[in-house]
């Protein structure tokens, strides 16, 4: 998977980190499809060669963690878009503030300082709307920063890596990043598959007992990928693009999943109480055996706390990057043909 152009003028060069993942294999594609040439970061190369068949790129294997290990790959390198996270595991069960610290705020902190010794100028950070709060019912823009004692593990995470950004934009003058802050990633190419897949996998299999409270920012992970790319050609440096999607609660959502994937959507509610019920027999049990679970306390914390705190503001990255989104639908509908096409889903 390497690439040989012969071009007098060769496209600029993109290293892409979290390459397998739903956001980067995604934004990968959309990097080669407009020119671009790639150097994927991946954990995988198994994986890698599944996700990225037929593709021209070039692929990396390393770690987050280990940032020395890869970083004579980014030597040549034009853009640097950071979209790997620890991220899902955190949700799972137990603590994990320790992997967290390292992978995110760490892991962002020596990509930053090895991609300068490198003589890369220009970076794309991947956020998250979970570094925004607002009351419930309001419209949060770019400007509404959370508390990081209002936030949870992986919250504080994403709010400290920000700053690890923001001040070495700080101490290099002359170096460039700015910050895409995304919802509730759906789409294709979910390998992992993210909590989102999962969610429409187990809709599609008919495993949700009824229709869990909460309301989420829901994104076609496409729509993520040109967000980033239109943050490197119109973005401001040190700024924040919002790239959330759409409002819906979880009782809007799953009828469109159902109807997706052609089965019956539950309709049952499930009360907020017993979420918490769930969320704290799941807990104990994964402290105890270290195996992880589906709905895991802080999962039940973080769907309660954030109920109604998902309406976003669009109007700085339509305005500024002309980014728009497509339909909740159009996602859906994609994100399932993907998941057959994979074998994940009979068709």
């Amino acid at each position: 998977m390497t690439n040989d152009s012969n071009s007098t003028f060769p496209s600029l060069l993109a290293f892409v980190t979290g390459g397998t993942g739903l956001l980067g294999n995604n934004l990968v594609r959309e990097l080669i499809a407009d020119g671009w040439r790639v150097r994927a970061l991946v954990r995988s190369p198994e994986k890698a060669a599944q996700q990225f068949a037929g593709l021209d790129l070039e692929i990396v294997t390393g770690d987050m963690l280990d940032v020395p290990g890869f970083a004579d790959a980014l030597q040549g390198v034009d853009v640097v878009f950071h979209t790997a996270a620890y991220f899902r595991d955190s949700y799972k069960g137990g603590r994990h503030w320790d992997a967290l610290y390292a992978a995110n705020v760490e892991g962002t902190r020596a990509l930053l300082d090895h991609a300068w010794k490198a003589g890369v100028r220009r970076f794309i950070h991947t956020s998250s709307i979970a570094v925004l709060r607002g009351a419930p019912g309001q419209l949060i823009d770019e400007t509404m920063l959370r508390d990081e004692r209002d936030a949870d593990d992986y919250y504080r995470s994403k709010i400290l890596s920000d700053r690890v950004v923001l001040g070495f934009l700080d101490s290099h003058p002359d170096f460039w990043a700015t910050m895409v802050l995304p919802g509730w990633m759906h789409g294709p190419g979910d390998i992992g598959p993210t909590s989102a897949g999962q969610t429409v996998l187990d809709v599609a299999l008919k495993r949700l007992p009824g229709v869990p409270p909460g309301s989420f920012s829901v994104v076609d992970a496409r729509d993520v990928a040109r967000a980033m790319i239109l943050a490197n050609y119109k973005g401001r440096r040190g700024e924040r693009y919002l790239a959330a999607g759409r409002h819906m609660t979880m009782a809007e959502l799953l009828p469109l999943i159902a109807l997706a994937t052609g089965v019956k959507a539950p309709t049952r509610r499930i009360p907020l109480i017993f979420l918490h019920l769930i969320g704290a027999g799941n807990e104990l049990y994964a402290r105890i055996t270290r195996k992880p679970v589906l709905l895991s306390w802080a999962m039940a914390r973080t769907v309660a706390a954030e109920n109604d705190r998902s309406r976003y503001n669009p109007t700085k990255s339509k305005r500024e990057l002309g980014l728009e989104f497509r339909s909740v639908t159009e996602t859906l509908r994609d994100e399932v043909h993907w998941f057959r096409a994979h074998g994940f889903l009979l068709s």
